[in-house]
């Protein structure tokens, strides 16, 4: 593998977690406009969304310590300072809100009145029901996710002045090829 290149591990992890928070985020918003009648229906889709953001959030953390005991590639030559620290500060801003989206889903969920099911397990109660901490929990989750749009938004400007202004190859850093 050369070094200008994110190994394997990362690649893969880096495209996976891409569409599976992207795909979350469209199936929250989808979500949203379930009715509530019949019952069941609209607990169904929050508890697979529920489900899968549990599993994502075990993948954020995995990327996170791939990331930590892992080297990256040095910046793309003839970067100017301040390009690579907005890269870097985008970079790490992703990762603390990939990780605090799963984490007030979870805590939103759990001060509901409904159990936290994962594919239909009940999970056990860490605390009481409480509708105050639920709908902060649940407004910092919309919040988070919101936030990960905008910083995603940037990033994939990024990646579009590399590709189609500089043409420097950026993109190839993060493919398996």
């Amino acid at each position: 593998m050369s070094q200008d290149k994110y190994n394997r591990v990362a690649v893969i992890l880096h495209w996976v977690l891409a569409l599976a928070l992207i795909a979350q985020f469209g199936f929250g918003l989808w979500m949203e406009e379930i009715p509530k009648d019949p019952p069941g229906v609209r607990a169904f889709w929050f508890n697979l969304h529920k489900s899968v953001g549990l599993l994502v959030g075990l993948l954020v953390l995995w990327r996170m310590g791939w990331r930590i005991t892992h080297s990256v590639p040095p910046d793309m030559p003839d970067t100017p300072f301040w390009q690579a620290k907005l890269a870097q500060l985008n970079h790490g801003l992703m990762y603390l809100v990939m990780l605090a989206i799963p984490v007030t889903g979870f805590l939103g969920s759990s001060f509901s009145k409904y159990p936290v099911k994962f594919f239909g397990l009940a999970l056990p109660r860490l605390w009481e029901a409480d509708p105050d901490m639920k709908e902060q929990f649940s407004e910092l989750h919309e919040g988070t996710a919101w936030l990960l749009m905008g910083l995603l938004a940037v990033h994939l400007l990024a990646v579009v002045w590399h590709v189609a202004v500089k043409k420097d190859g950026l993109l190839q850093r993060m493919s398996l090829r």
